[in-house]
C-alpha cells in the first residue's frame, strides 16, 4: 500500500481555482506522467491521462474522473484604505471566512487574511448574523498606491491555511473537494501497475466542476469512454449532520445509487465492494449527484456513470476533513473493477432497475 499523505498534502497547498487550473495541472501531471502511457491536456485545461488495456484493439475504455479546481474568491474592487472586496468562485460559505488566511495571485503573490469590519460600519439589518461576503474584506497589509500596482479586479484568491494532520488518520485542509478524488484516482492507477486490464483507462482531473461542470462536458465529449466512474466527495457525519444522506468518516466510500447512475453499473460496484469486504456505504441521491456525472451522462448519446463518494465534513470551508482510509478504499475499488472488467461487459450492460 502506497502512502498518499504526501501527495495529497502536495494537492493541499497548491492553487487551482476554477478557470485558474494550471498550477494543480502541473502538480498532478508530474504525478502521473509514470503511472500512464499518454499524457495531454483538453483545449479547456482538464488533464486526460491513458493506461492502454491488455485486450486486442480496438478496445472499449472507461474514464475515471475527479475535478481538480477549487472554491475560492475574486477580487472585485479595492475600498478605502486599499482593502479588498472580493466574490465568490463556486460555491463558498461566508461564515467561516473572517480571520482565514489567503493569498491573492495578483502581479504576484501576496498574503492576506479576510477580516470582519467593525458592527458599527456594516448595514444596521445584519445585527448580530453572520456576515455576508460582499461586506467581508482582504487586507494584504500594503498601502493603498502599492496596492494599485500590484492588484487588480478579477486577480482570483486562493485559501491558505495549510493542511494539518489530525488523529485517527484524518486530515484537514482546504480543496480537500476534491483533490481527495484525484489522490483516489492516483491510488488506483499505482494499483494497475501490477494489475493487467483489457479495457484502456483514462484517468481525467477536469476544470471547472464548481462552475459548472465545463470540465467533464469537454472531456467527456473529446474521449468518448463507454463507461464513466467520477469520484467526488460526499457528506460526512458530524455536528449538524447526521441525517440519512451523511456517512460515517473513516468507514470506507459511497456507492451512489439514483437516476444520475447507470444501476448496472451500481449493482456491479456494490457487488464488487461487498465480495472484497471493502467497508462501503449506499448513498441515494434522487435528483442530480451534484458531480461530473451529471455531465458524463448526458454527453452525445450518453455515456452509463456511476459515482464514488468520499465523506467529507465541513464542505466547502477551509477546514474539509477527511480519512485517508476512504481515499485509498475508493482508489483500490475502481482498480479491482477496471482489473475485472471483460471485453464483452458491455454486451451485457442493460438499464434495469
Amino acid at each position: 500500500m502506497s502512502d498518499i499523505l504526501p501527495f495529497l498534502k502536495d494537492l493541499l497547498t497548491t492553487p487551482g481555482l476554477s478557470g485558474y487550473e494550471t498550477p494543480i495541472a502541473k502538480i498532478i501531471a508530474e504525478k502521473w506522467q509514470p503511472l500512464t502511457h499518454e499524457l495531454s491536456q483538453s483545449r479547456l485545461g482538464s488533464l486526460h491521462g491513458l493506461r492502454n488495456g491488455s485486450g486486442k484493439a480496438p478496445r472499449p475504455s472507461v474514464m475515471i474522473a475527479a475535478h481538480m479546481d477549487a472554491i475560492g474568491l475574486m477580487v472585485t474592487g479595492i475600498a478605502e484604505g486599499g482593502f479588498l472586496r472580493v466574490a465568490a468562485i463556486g460555491d463558498v460559505d461566508g461564515r467561516v471566512l473572517p480571520g482565514q488566511p489567503v493569498t491573492v495571485h495578483g502581479r504576484e503573490n501576496l498574503p492576506g487574511i479576510v477580516v470582519q469590519p467593525p458592527t458599527h460600519l456594516l448595514p444596521p439589518e445584519i445585527g448580530s448574523n453572520p456576515v455576508p461576503l460582499e461586506h467581508l474584506l482582504v487586507d494584504v497589509g500594503l498601502l493603498p498606491r502599492k496596492i494599485n500596482a500590484l492588484i487588480h479586479v478579477g486577480d482570483p484568491i486562493s485559501f491558505a491555511q495549510p493542511p494539518l494532520e489530525l488523529t485517527g488518520e484524518t486530515l484537514a485542509g482546504h480543496s480537500v473537494d476534491n483533490r481527495a478524488s484525484v489522490a483516489a484516482l492516483t491510488v488506483c492507477l499505482e494499483e494497475l501497475q501490477n494489475r493487467p486490464h483489457a479495457w484502456d483507462v483514462w484517468a481525467v482531473a477536469t476544470v471547472q466542476e464548481e462552475t459548472g461542470l465545463i470540465g467533464a462536458y469537454s472531456s467527456s465529449y473529446q474521449l468518448r469512454p463507454q463507461i464513466a466512474i467520477v469520484v467526488d466527495t460526499s457528506w460526512a457525519k458530524g455536528p449538524g449532520a447526521n441525517d440519512w444522506n451523511t456517512f460515517p468518516l473513516g468507514k470506507g466510500p459511497t456507492v451512489v445509487m439514483g437516476p444520475n447512475i447507470h444501476p448496472a453499473l451500481y449493482k456491479a460496484l456494490k457487488e464488487l465492494a461487498e465480495k472484497l469486504e471493502i467497508p462501503h456505504a449506499q448513498e441515494c441521491t434522487p435528483r442530480h449527484s451534484g458531480t461530473d456525472a451529471f455531465a458524463t451522462q448526458v454527453t452525445a448519446e450518453g455515456i452509463p456513470s456511476a459515482v464514488i463518494g468520499i465523506p467529507l465534513r465541513y464542505m466547502h470551508t477551509p477546514v474539509e476533513v477527511v480519512a485517508l482510509k476512504d481515499i485509498q478504499r475508493a482508489g483500490w475499488l475502481m482498480a479491482e473493477f477496471i482489473a475485472g472488467l471483460q471485453p464483452d461487459f458491455m454486451e451485457k450492460i442493460v438499464w434495469e432497475k
